[in-house]
């Protein structure tokens, strides 16, 4: 079906729904690149008035890629719930942005309507939004997710603790680690990204995990963030694995590029279950997404790279996840070429997240040869706090020597909580406290060499 606005004397031409999704996207390197995006600011409006006009019902009966070749259009239709769309399927996308922003679709409201709403309806209407809109809505979206914690209650703010080392020395990880919890660092997850894929190597790091969070009875999970079919195999080795890690693309063609299908999801998922290490609640699986996946991989059939990472959000749903990460720059300037595109792809993608019902969090990143700084990212890192971020990351310095890309520190942590006024996750936070890490106050305690974690985690001459 095509669509048409005019503007003035021009009148504009849409030649489906994938075509004016992709031209009323805010302006983006990885879809100039894919020769998708609208050539001037005049298509672009008139694509976005033309999009304010398409029903939300349009959604469930076009799709942007077909139902018969791509699993995840399948996994969108067939699991939508028809009577959570009742109460705004009378809605256009202008009339759904509407009712977002109103009084009226309050937190509880918006939990209830979730399910009715498909990745794409997140999308189309997030392509009209102004930055503002994007943090109101947001904010007002509240997911809470249970592990051995509670992570996603209003007020809080958790962090990925992320002591990750080129190669893979547990020296090295265990200082990283120590020095984040020392800061306070830790809620959402101990997570490694693993210079290795050796199952005996993965074996190694996540029992030191284990050891830590067992030793000092820490309420978080870890998470040695390999691919899902090494996690399988360390289940089935009998490794203590919390949470189950994979990178989502929002197509089945780039899914396959990741070596992986919903099938191979539903058997990590149960695998993690079968566990019963979780004494909060049974989330076991941690996702991470990127707008530009898909094109990069060459299999985003001509959506556009937000709609794309929105459908990853599908996936994501599917297994009910403890943590969904948007590491929103480290794909590059080809994609998100500066910090202003970065910092509209994160607040886009927090807002679809948590919209879909999900855990959504953000790897406010980028990397050094992108047109971006950190000042760009203390912007995002400050406005996606505002927007009620589930959990963002905890990188010794913000520079993450093994991945070699820019992001948050166990500093910027402690600045959004105190200038947000956020507490840790529950659990945690009494955690910090008995361990004399924090005051009642949630204010950072003096460290000395005679603390026990430093006594016991590093050898004496290291700390005399």
């Amino acid at each position: 079906m095509a669509y048409a606005q005019n503007i003035g004397a021009t009148r504009y031409v849409f030649s489906d729904l994938k075509d004016l999704l992709a031209k009323a996207t805010p302006e983006r390197s990885g879809d100039c690149l894919a020769g998708i995006a609208a050539q001037t600011a005049e298509e672009r409006m008139a694509a976005k008035l033309a999009l304010a006009d398409v029903p939300l019902k349009t959604f469930l009966s076009e799709t942007v890629i077909p139902y018969e070749s791509d699993e995840i259009t399948r996994l969108i239709l067939d699991e939508h719930n028809a009577q959570a769309f009742l109460p705004i399927a009378h809605l256009t996308v202008g009339d759904f942005r509407n009712w977002l922003l109103s009084d009226a679709a309050t937190s509880e409201v918006l939990a209830a309507a979730s399910p009715g709403i498909t990745p794409e309806m997140a999308a189309a209407v997030s392509k009209i939004m102004r930055n503002q809109d994007l943090i109101l809505v947001a904010r007002k979206c509240r997911v809470v997710t249970r592990f051995r914690n509670t992570i996603g209650l209003p007020g809080r703010l958790s962090v990925r603790l992320q002591p990750n080392h080129p190669t893979d020395d547990p020296k090295g990880i265990a200082a990283s680690m120590l020095d984040g919890l020392l800061y306070g660092s830790g809620d959402a997850v101990v997570g490694i990204n693993p210079a290795t894929d050796s199952i005996g190597a993965l074996t190694t790091l996540v029992t030191m995990l284990d050891e830590v969070i067992q030793r000092y009875e820490i309420p978080t999970q870890s998470c040695v963030l390999t691919h899902v079919t090494n996690s399988i195999q360390m289940i089935e080795r009998g490794a203590p694995v919390d949470l189950v890690f994979q990178s989502i693309a929002g197509t089945e063609q780039a899914n396959a590029g990741f070596g992986i299908n919903l099938a191979v999801l539903a058997e990590a998922h149960e695998a993690a279950l079968s566990l019963k290490r979780g004494t909060m609640g049974n989330d076991v699986m941690y996702f991470e997404t990127g707008q530009g996946s898909a094109l990069s991989a060459n299999a985003n059939h001509g959506v556009d790279q937000q709609t794309c990472e929105a459908r990853a959000y599908a996936v994501a749903r599917k297994f009910k996840p403890l943590l969904v990460n948007t590491v929103v720059g480290f794909i590059g300037p080809e994609y998100l070429y500066d910090g202003k595109q970065i910092i509209r792809a994160g607040l886009e993608d927090h807002f679809c997240g948590k919209l879909l019902g999900l855990p959504l969090g953000c790897d406010v990143c980028y990397t050094n040869h992108a047109e971006a700084d950190q000042d760009d990212m203390d912007t995002l890192l400050t406005l996606l706090g505002t927007a009620g971020i589930t959990f963002i990351m905890g990188v010794p310095g913000a520079d993450d020597i093994m991945l070699n890309y820019q992001s948050t520190s166990f500093h910027d942590a402690l600045y959004l909580r105190r200038v947000l006024g956020l507490r840790h996750a529950p659990e945690y936070e009494a955690w910090l406290e008995k361990m004399r890490i924090i005051d009642a106050s949630g204010a950072l305690l003096e460290t000395t060499a005679r603390h026990p974690l430093l006594a016991s985690m590093l050898p004496t001459k290291e700390i005399s």
